[in-house]
């Protein structure tokens, strides 16, 4: 029987180091590999044919060797992109070498037979979209925040006017500058005066701000639950952009209602795994008073204060698929 879980991430990754060791502890076979490596460091040798109709073959790292049949669930995190293995080429070769190990290793790492994904990359990538989020948690009976995307400048000077105050906020993060270091742009409220023609270089996403009393993070791992209210010195609209140390967290309830249409959200994704932000306006029993802002498929929550109880979930999830019991 297949044993092994797969996890496939960069080399700095705690929260990846968190369900690795948890899952050491109980024995479970777990093979790590950045697919970025690719070269001296990582090699393959991967098989299919008429006697052998699914992919197998042997994958090896510095340290490990294992068989594509002895996969039995894959923790997919984070990655190295390609193109930081392969920057110093030319572009054209970069590009080239870039697209061959992505539809070569990631393409046979990415349809194991039989293999549990959590998650799989192509469900993330899907499910990455906040636009998409936004419509399947109204689909779904939750309550979202008014929003607009639009690059056109007289649609947010009518969108302000309908609401007393609107925010803005990327739809992703800022990429890495030239200086190889990245920024953050915070979700911000915003004046209809400072619109202006530029807007129209790109897509934008501005929302009604919402009168919320607090925020929530909700950490879904398959049938398990994890919510904590979290509360920012000052108040601050976006809880990000302060320190983390500071950050002040309670445990908070989920209401059944809120919690079963998560469940279904992550259903429909092919998720089995997602990090949930909420804003809430009043009591949190009500379901009404609890906003849905987004869901990050492959988020964070090493710095949570029941992490040790969420790798637990991971490691039952990965050690139940690998063919031990939890």
């Amino acid at each position: 029987m297949a044993s092994t879980v797969l996890v496939v991430t960069a080399l700095e990754d705690v929260t990846a180091d968190w369900v690795i060791a948890a899952l050491n502890e109980r024995e479970v076979p777990v093979v790590r590999v950045d697919p970025a490596d690719i070269g001296p460091a990582l090699t393959f040798g991967f098989r299919i044919g008429e006697d052998s109709p699914v992919w197998g073959g042997q994958l090896r790292t510095g340290s490990r060797e294992v068989e594509l049949g002895e996969v039995a669930a894959v923790y997919y995190r984070r990655p190295t992109p390609y193109a930081a293995r392969f920057e110093h080429l030319p572009p054209q070769q970069r590009d080239f070498c870039v697209a061959e190990a992505r539809h070569g290793l990631s393409g046979v790492l990415n349809h194991l037979h039989s293999a549990t994904y959590v998650n799989h990359p192509a469900a993330v990538t899907t499910a990455d979209f906040k636009p998409a989020q936004l419509q399947r948690f109204a689909e779904l009976g939750l309550t979202i925040p008014p929003t607009l995307v639009t690059n056109d400048v007289e649609q947010v000077r009518k969108f302000a006017a309908g609401h007393e105050h609107i925010i803005y906020k990327p739809f992703r993060g800022l990429p890495a500058g030239e200086d190889g270091h990245a920024g953050a742009i915070w979700a911000q409220r915003v004046s209809p005066d400072s619109f202006d023609d530029a807007l129209a270089v790109t897509a934008h996403l501005f929302q009604a701000e919402i009168p919320k009393t607090g925020d929530v993070r909700v950490t879904v791992v398959g049938a398990k639950v994890f919510a904590q209210q979290i509360a920012a010195p000052g108040g601050a609209l976006d809880w990000r952009r302060g320190n983390w140390d500071e950050l002040i967290h309670a445990p908070i309830t989920v209401p059944a209602q809120v919690e079963a249409s998560l469940h279904r959200y992550l259903a429909s994704f092919g998720l089995v795994f997602g990090c949930f932000d909420f804003a809430l306006t009043g009591d949190g029993d009500d379901p009404g008073r609890w906003t849905a802002i987004e869901c990050n498929p492959n988020g964070q929550w090493g710095w949570l204060p029941d992490a040790p109880t969420i790798t637990t979930a991971f490691a039952d999830i990965l050690q139940q698929e690998g063919g031990g019991r939890p």
